[in-house]
Order: C-alpha cells, then structure tokens, then sequence
C-alpha cells in the first residue's frame, strides 16, 4: 500500500512508520518538526516538511500522493496545553484534522486511521475498565477534539463512504518519548531519574493509568489496515487493561534505573483524572489484536533507550 503517515517523526508515529515499512509498504510522512525529531524518521520514508493546518498543502499533497490510506497521528499532544489555551488546540487537533479529512475525500482516499484517546474522551470514568461502550465526556479541551475528530469521521463516512478505525490510547510509553513538553510520566520520571534528580509524585500517587506499549501500538496500527481491507469500520480501545498507580511506577522505575530515592510529593494537580483504565476486548476480538509487551519488561526498554544502551 501506499500510505500517507502525519506526525511520523513524532513518538509514536515513527514506531508506526517503521512497522509499515517492514511489512513491506510504502511510507510518506507529513510532519512539521514542532515536535517530531528527524532521527526518529526510518531512511526508507519520503519525508514533507508540512503543517496539517495549511489546507492548500493538505489538499496539493492528497491530489497528487495517489495514497490508499492516510494515518493521522499529528497533532497538538499536551492536556495542560489545550487547557491553557484551547483555541491553540483546536487550530490543530480539529482545524487541522479537517483540513487533512476534506482533502482525502477530494482526492480519492478512501480508508483513514485515526489516533484518538482513550484516557481523555471517556473523561472520568463510570466503570472499570471502561470499554468503548462508556459514555463519551471529556474534561479537557484535547478530549473534546478527539472526540470531535471521531465524529467527523462518521460524517465522512455517511456522505462519502469513508472507511477508517479510531483507535483510542491510553498512556503510550515506550522509547523515543521526549521526555520535555508533552511527555507522560514515565519519559518524564525516566529522565528524571537518570540525572540523579528525584522525581515529583503530585497528590498522593494513588492515581492509576492504564500504561501500553509504544510498539504493541504500532501492532495495533497494522492489525487496522487489515482490519480495513475487509473493507470494515470500526472504533478500539488500545489499551493493557491494567491499572497502575503511579506509586507503582515510582518504585518500578526506581528499582529498573538501580536508585532509591525516596518518594517526593507535592500537591495533587487541579483536573487530573483519578483513575484510568481500559478494555481491549473489542480490538481482541476485532482486530485480532492482544498488548505483548510485559509492563516490566517494557520500562526496562525504555529505560535502556535512555541510557544510550
């Protein structure tokens, strides 16, 4: 196939480029490298340097790329961001969706793979773990454009027989994560911990997250293409369904990096979800798609990324 890739210079998008290049497809990658960084990019990639917010690009590279299929993971990452400032938010992960979703449809394209997010358009949760059937609320700007994406996409869909899968993530880890910025906890207290600097444990580290595999992700994004040529349609938690507070990560890491700081905290973060954590049942089921990477062994990978080793 001929797949068009936004943001695959970023964490997660590059995972996804190199899985897509190994089972033999041809990969272009849009990416403005706000975030994305250029050693994250696989050699056997085209690469456009291109904002998804400028439509007239959007629109020149879908008429003349012939792609099969479009996976859109780029856009503005940062919950606390989109709070600060969720007009800024909205330019990118909706604006900016649009502009890219409009020019696939003109040009032909007929199959998408969207990156949404389970930790956010669920908001907080009424049951656990929550599966796609939970009721959609979210309490962050960057959860309403997720969300607000999915449904343009159904819209799409009903007027122009656009084919796609929403997979929604949890808490993505995994190697190449920038541990600035947008980065989750585990980058962050990686990072951290590996220049001898004790990390900071907000509220009191009860709180739970639902932690996967940065290439289990990458697995996930090829089991949708398949999952398409069935010509299907569909929406996916991707997730371990596994709670993990952050204590737990805390100590984990902590005996992975080989330290023994003692827990630092600070107050609890006004907003922060409580606990979070989702069901994989559906994409079992669906996509054929089960997380294989133990939680342990998976910081260990990642802490190894950091380490230069």
């Amino acid at each position: 196939m001929n797949i068009l890739v936004t943001g695959g210079a970023g964490f997660i998008g590059s995972h996804i480029v190199d899985r897509y290049i190994a089972a033999g497809h041809r990969v272009t990658v849009i990416d403005n490298f706000s975030t994305g960084v250029r050693e994250n990019l696989n050699p056997q990639a085209d690469i456009i340097e291109a904002d998804v917010r400028d439509c007239g690009t959007m629109k020149s590279l879908l008429r003349f790329g012939k792609f099969d299929l479009v996976n859109h993971h780029a856009a503005q990452l940062d919950v606390r961001a989109s709070v600060q400032d969720p007009q800024f938010d909205a330019e990118i992960n909706i604006i900016g969706s649009l502009n890219l979703l409009q020019a696939a449809v003109e040009s032909g394209v007929r199959q998408v793979i969207f990156a949404s997010s389970a930790g956010t358009v669920y908001g907080e949760q009424e049951y656990f773990p929550a599966d796609e059937r939970h009721p959609t609320n979210p309490i962050s700007p960057y959860g309403v454009a997720k969300l607000t994406v999915e449904k343009y996409l159904h819209y799409y869909h009903h007027i122009a027989g656009l084919k796609y899968v929403v997979l929604r993530y949890t808490n993505v880890y995994g190697p190449r994560q920038n541990p600035h910025g947008e980065a989750g906890v585990v980058a962050i207290f990686c990072q951290q911990m590996l220049h001898h600097t004790a990390p900071i444990i907000y509220g009191d580290g009860q709180q739970t997250r639902d932690y996967v595999f940065a290439l289990d992700v990458a697995n996930a994004n090829q089991a949708a293409l398949e999952y398409l040529a069935a010509d299907r349609t569909g929406v996916f938690n991707i997730c371990s369904n596994t709670e993990t507070t952050v204590n737990q990560l805390f100590h984990l890491l902590n005996r992975v990096a080989g330290r023994d700081f003692p827990e630092t905290y600070a107050p609890a973060r006004s907003g922060e979800q409580l606990r979070s954590v989702c069901s994989y049942h559906r994409a079992q089921q669906e996509l054929g798609w089960t997380p294989s990477m133990n939680f342990e062994q998976g910081i260990a990978e990642t802490m190894k990324f950091y380490t230069g080793n």
